[in-house]
């Protein structure tokens, strides 16, 4: 279904009971709601799964950019809004991580479990993403469609999933151009560093041994900013809830159940 948030279509779904607790799932750059269909199972079993396209990704509009982080911040909070839910846990990976980020920070009440999984509080420099959107601009999503899958897996498990790889190649390739570099453009002026000290909200961060994305390191540093944290490090590259589905699940699990 389309939501309408500040006139802009947000396209969501859920799955699970009505009454059960709420979990949104917030997809990478360049993905879509179908990132997350290896956990959708296992999690809807527990939980009511709010799963949505982000802006300018999947089937949600691809309003004018740039984008910043406080609009994909608003952007889940006038969901809620308009589904009627005052809190929900939230999980999001790399870019949906950043969002969560924010929301830990600036809207604390609307949230109940935070997971960040392979994300950084600040994803530099400003030069590389000024390169990514220069070149998807001028060649589309296909200029850079293969190189960014290549860094969202090892190279074993691109080797073994040919099937898998194709899919998500093509999941990129269909985002559209102008939400994608909006969206690059967020990631480019983002900094919460500083701020992320702030979040107050029981939280897990997950990282990825392999990812070169966004470094374990990176998830560290948030672990150790963010008070009481508790930290994960799976044997995967950036998309970690799919190299590592069962793993990620479990530990997603663990934590949205104590």
């Amino acid at each position: 279904m389309l939501i309408d948030v500040d006139g802009a279509g947000i396209h969501c779904q859920f799955d699970g009971a009505a009454d059960a607790p709420v979990l949104v799932l917030s997809n990478s750059l360049g993905t879509d709601l179908t990132m997350w269909d290896a956990q959708v199972n296992a999690l809807a079993l527990r939980f009511r799964v709010l799963r949505y396209d982000t802006r300018g990704h999947g089937a949600s509009a691809a309003t004018p950019g740039p984008y910043s982080v406080e609009r994909l911040g608003r952007d889940v909070i006038g969901l809620l809004d308009s589904l009627g839910i005052d809190r929900a846990h939230f999980c999001g990976l790399s870019l949906g991580g950043i969002t969560g980020m924010w929301l830990g920070i600036h809207a604390p009440d609307r949230l109940r479990r935070l997971v960040l999984a392979n994300t950084a509080a600040r994803i530099g420099p400003p030069s590389n993403w000024d390169a990514r959107i220069e070149k998807v601009r001028g060649g589309g999503m296909g200029a850079i469609s293969q190189a960014v899958v290549e860094r969202w897996f090892t190279p074993v498990f691109i080797a073994r999933n040919p099937d898998c790889i194709a899919a998500m190649r093509q999941m990129m390739e269909r985002t559209p151009a102008d939400g994608y570099v909006a969206c690059c453009a967020a990631i480019r002026d983002m900094d919460q560093r500083e701020e992320v000290a702030a979040i107050d909200v029981p939280t897990l961060v997950i990282t990825g041994t392999q990812d070169i994305a966004t470094p374990a390191a990176d998830g560290r540093f948030l672990a150790e900013r963010i008070k009481d944290a508790a930290y994960v490090e799976l044997d995967a590259a950036h998309l970690s809830n799919i190299e590592a589905a069962p793993a990620f699940t479990a530990a997603l699990l663990a934590f949205l159940d104590t």
